[in-house]
Formats: structure tokens, C-alpha cells, sequence
């Protein structure tokens, strides 16, 4: 993971995506797996009424220039009240944008994630994060 991070700038968010390894390794008990700059942890399989399917990532983020991107395969909606507590962050359809973890209170940050983890890894998952 080093020379994943390596490269990551601002040093605030080299040093949130370590906080996020570290918080992400032990809700999911899995080891995360880089691809195309964003880290991995376990995967899902999707199933779409309209017929497309395939296999992601159950949590990740993504350690961006502008803010940490935080994905929730179960959709933003889903988390409505407890983002109302999280802290300053902007989000997009699936993607919790966050600019310095320090300034977000944590305890909900992994109550986040781990919601959207076990939501999408019982069973087979046939909402997009739109619809939530």
C-alpha cells in the first residue's frame, strides 16, 4: 500500500486514506486490492432488472486530489440521517466526497460504511445507488 499512497496529495489525504485502510480492513475482515487508484475491499455481485450484472467492490474509496471518495454501492439515500451527523462532506449518487476526515466525526464515517457493506454483500443486490 505504500507506493499506493505514495504519490497521494495533499498529505491530509495520504494520511486519511490510512485512517480508511485501516477502518475499512477491519469491517469487511478483507485485505483491499488496488485497481485504477481506487482500494477495494471484497466484492458484490449486481443484478439489474435490466439484465446487467457483475461483480465490485463491497467498500472502497478512492484518494483523490480534491477530496476523499468515499463509495457506498448502496447509494447516498440510504444514509440520509446519519450523513446529517457525519460532518462537512458533499456527496454524489454512490460517492461520499470528504476533504479532511479529521473534521468528521468517525464513529459515524464506519457506521456508514458498514451499513453499506452488509447491505450489499447479503446476497445478491438489484438496486442502483440511485434508487436508494
Amino acid at each position: 500500500m505504500d507506493e499506493t499512497f505514495a504519490a497521494v496529495t495533499p498529505e491530509r489525504r495520504r494520511r486519511d486514506a490510512v485512517t480508511l485502510l485501516a477502518m475499512m480492513r477491519e469491517i469487511t475482515g478483507e485485505e483491499p486490492i488496488v485497481d485504477r487508484g481506487i482500494v477495494g475491499f471484497g466484492t458484490y455481485h449486481y443484478r439489474y432488472a435490466s439484465g446487467r450484472e457483475g461483480d465490485a467492490p463491497a467498500a472502497a474509496f478512492a484518494p483523490r486530489k480534491a477530496a476523499m471518495s468515499i463509495y457506498l454501492p448502496d447509494g447516498i439515500g440510504a444514509h440520509a440521517d446519519a450523513l446529517a451527523e457525519l460532518g462537512p462532506h458533499t456527496s454524489g449518487v454512490g460517492c461520499l466526497y470528504v476533504k479532511d476526515l479529521s473534521a468528521c466525526d468517525l464513529g459515524v464515517l464506519r457506521r456508514i460504511v458498514e451499513t453499506s457493506y452488509r447491505t450489499v454483500i447479503d446476497g445478491v443486490f438489484g438496486n442502483r445507488a440511485r434508487e436508494s
